[in-house]
């Protein structure tokens, strides 16, 4: 690239390699994705500028990505500050830069709801796991409580706390800009415990959250033994959820389990009394083939609905009318993955290289640039290259 031209790129941090890296030769490089000729040399005295650093910005302007979620000029990057592509220096993590608009992702999820296309949210255990995700072009992600209960070594029967959740959250939310939908379980106990649980998790920065209704404590909807209380009672609960969000475009989910205690017949009336309390949409658990995803779309009518699964690709559930699909796939990738590596460490006393990254590539999405730009910026006395 010359000197002075303008980069219409749409960047992400793997795209972007680290400002520091041990060279063959000894001593560092140092290296930008994007950066004037001439700008660099390997013993690091002139070294380029990250384009996500203020002063190696180079670009005017950032191409609109697929669906117009992130657009933003270069005048609205300066007059918000140094790093202001870093979501961890907003001032308020929820938000999207378009144009000179500042956009809530409660807004963007609501705006995708309201589209007329699928919005696909994988599920993620953790942060990394979102940005990740993010870094490939998802346009939302779905925070698990079962991958939550898992990372802590327990079954998704209702042991964590409302607390250990939105933790998880607030770390989820402020690692990304794109809408984190969550878990809420069953709310954590009655009515007013929803309004609370609602406020928690609005205060973390997350988009929206599914209430169930389920018997507290719960269990994951796949598993034997659940129960489910009154529908007068579920209303009871989105209607306490909806009373208590301070942002109308926080998006509230009903959750409906009642399909493998009640029956399918219970399941409908469940979620049209939900949808008709206010809910945003309706998600119906246990869900396990195909003709119960055409039931899914046929039985609920006109009804926004969620599905969690993988017996159907996104285009046929896009042409089924589904409003959100979240995908629990990667947690049991993650899981066969892990082990398949673990095994092979075990076994062969070494992991073939070709089946993972590098710690610069985790580094780098972490953001590690900016640490190094920090540094520079306050000062922050170097350790001796080793």
């Amino acid at each position: 690239m010359s000197a002075g031209k303008t980069c219409l790129a749409t960047f992400s941090r793997t795209q972007c390699p680290l400002s520091r890296r041990p060279s063959a030769e000894g001593g560092e490089v140092r290296m930008g994705a994007f950066f004037a000729e001439g700008d660099h040399d390997r013993g690091g005295q002139n070294p380029p500028k990250s384009p996500f650093t203020k002063g190696g910005l180079q670009l005017s302007r950032f191409k609109k990505r697929d669906r117009g979620d992130f657009r933003t000029s270069l005048a609205v990057i300066q007059t918000l500050g140094y790093h202001a592509l870093n979501p961890w220096v907003w001032a308020h993590k929820t938000q999207f830069l378009r144009g000179d608009q500042v956009m809530k992702t409660t807004t963007k999820l609501r705006q995708m709801i309201d589209s007329d296309s699928l919005t696909v949210a994988p599920f993620v255990l953790n942060a990394f796991h979102a940005k990740i995700a993010e870094s490939v072009g998802f346009q939302a992600v779905y925070m698990t409580g079962a991958g939550t209960s898992a990372e802590r070594g327990f079954p998704d029967v209702g042991l964590l706390t409302m607390t250990e959740m939105v933790s998880n959250a607030k770390y989820i939310a402020g690692a990304v800009d794109i809408p984190v939908i969550c878990d809420a379980d069953t709310g954590y106990g009655n009515p007013l415990n929803v309004r609370r649980t609602i406020r928690e998790y609005e205060g973390a920065g997350v988009a929206g959250v599914h209430i169930e209704d389920q018997v507290f404590p719960k269990k994951c909807g796949f598993f034997a033994g659940k129960q489910v209380i009154p529908q007068e009672e579920a209303v009871q609960k989105i209607k306490a959820a909806l009373d208590a969000r301070s942002d109308p475009d926080f998006v509230v989910i009903a959750r409906c389990d009642a399909y493998a205690v009640t029956g399918w017949e219970d399941t409908v009336e469940r979620s049209h009394a939900y949808i008709e309390a206010g809910a945003d949409l309706v998600f119906v658990d246990g869900i396990k083939s195909r003709e119960d995803i055409e039931n899914y779309a046929r039985d609920m009518g006109s009804l926004p609905r969620m599905y969690n699964g993988d017996l159907a690709n996104t285009k046929e559930m896009d042409a089924l009318g589904y409003k959100v699909m979240i995908c629990g796939s990667t947690i049991w990738l993650i899981y066969k993955q892990l082990k398949d590596s673990f095994t092979e460490l075990m076994e062969e006393g070494a992991v073939n290289p070709e089946r993972y990254g590098t710690r610069w590539d985790v580094a780098g999405l972490m953001g590690l640039d900016d640490i190094y730009e920090l540094e520079q910026k306050y000062g922050v006395t170097e350790a001796p290259v080793v």
